[in-house]
């Protein structure tokens, strides 16, 4: 069952809150960061961010981190919203959705294969 989606926050209140984000994870030292506009192509959300962090207790501080940045930019998030694992941290914060990954889980999931620019788009997808 697809779950509804929230209606869309305007385009300058999301780059705020990627900016909070891209802002708390490079604080971090989280690695290889990522921003994914993914407008068109997913209908669960509209920015992704993907990042790296060596180990777990790392991903954990990241969230902590990253759930206090987008508060301060005025983003509440529920406890449901954030998703954890030893290797994978998921923030579902609408239309910005950020994935925490440890090395081999990021290349695992290969989520840039799936949403990056080179990703087949969805009219690609549904010619084939």
């Amino acid at each position: 069952m697809k779950r509804p989606r929230k209606p869309k926050i305007a385009p300058d209140r999301l780059e705020q809150l990627v900016a909070a984000a891209r802002t708390s994870l490079e604080d971090d030292k989280a690695e290889d960061i990522l921003v994914l506009d993914v407008t068109g192509r997913s209908d669960f959300t509209d920015r992704m961010i993907i990042a790296t962090g060596q180990v777990e207790r790392q991903l954990q501080a990241m969230a902590v981190h990253l759930e206090e940045a987008l508060e301060k930019a005025g983003l509440r998030l529920r406890r449901n919203q954030i998703q954890a694992s030893p290797d994978w941290v998921l923030i579902d914060a609408g239309d910005l959705v950020i994935h925490l990954f440890r090395p081999e889980a990021r290349v695992t999931y290969a989520l840039e294969r799936m949403w990056g620019p080179e990703s087949p788009s969805p009219e690609g997808a549904a010619g084939a």
